[in-house]
């Protein structure tokens, strides 16, 4: 995170913190002369709160925008595509999940669109088809069932490298491969042999961007 965006997160949370000190007065009725109260018909006491309605749903707003702004990448730098990647992957937990039910043609064709490029899905159990964001491009994010777990398969057509880039997790070993203009990483566990998937996918892949 740069200084500059540092000032701008502390600076939404003193008006936050201002905004919830706020103290509402409660609401106070003027005091009504004497009147005859013969022909005056009681209604039902409204039940009044401390605090406007619309104060808390003000306060909610920017306390979910905050959050939002703060989970999100808007203010996230990375060093290299290659930190980046290792750090979506943490984003995205939910992808990683052992599972043998593929998703749907149309989730597949959603998430990869032809308009960037094509990918021969052939035998490989694809369970997870996303469209996600890299280095503020939309990508195709994939997972394919491996030996050992969950593979993780980024095709990013708009990302030039120059040569392969080995990617280094906690858990996760893998690597970024050029791939005519764009590129390509995979992800795996540490026990997973990378390099027939690297060879299948990099095979399957056609740029049309």
């Amino acid at each position: 995170m740069t200084g500059e965006q540092d000032k701008k997160l502390q600076a939404l949370d003193l008006k936050i913190a201002k905004a919830l000190q706020i103290d509402v007065p409660e609401l106070r009725m003027p005091e009504l002369p004497d009147i005859d109260e013969t022909n005056v018909r009681s209604f039902p006491a409204r039940k009044r709160f401390k605090k406007p309605i619309w104060f808390a749903i003000a306060a909610t707003v920017v306390l979910a925008t905050s959050i939002s702004l703060r989970t999100s990448s808007l203010f996230q730098s990375y060093d290299s595509l290659a930190e980046e990647v290792l750090a979506h992957l943490d984003h995205e937990p939910g992808a990683l999940r052992i599972t043998d039910v593929a998703v749907s043609d149309r989730q597949f064709a959603r998430a990869v669109p032809a308009s960037l490029l094509t990918f021969e899905r052939g035998t490989s159990l694809i369970t997870y088809a996303q469209s996600c964001v890299i280095n503020g491009n939309e990508v195709p994010h994939l997972v394919i069932q491996g030996q050992y777990g969950p593979v993780t398969i980024l095709l990013m057509p708009e990302e030039r490298v120059s040569e392969s880039t080995p990617l280094d997790g906690v858990s996760v070993k893998g690597i970024i491969l050029p791939v005519g203009k764009g590129s390509i990483a995979i992800i795996g566990d540490r026990e997973e042999q990378l390099e027939p998937i690297q060879k299948n996918v990099v095979n399957s892949v056609a740029w049309t961007t």
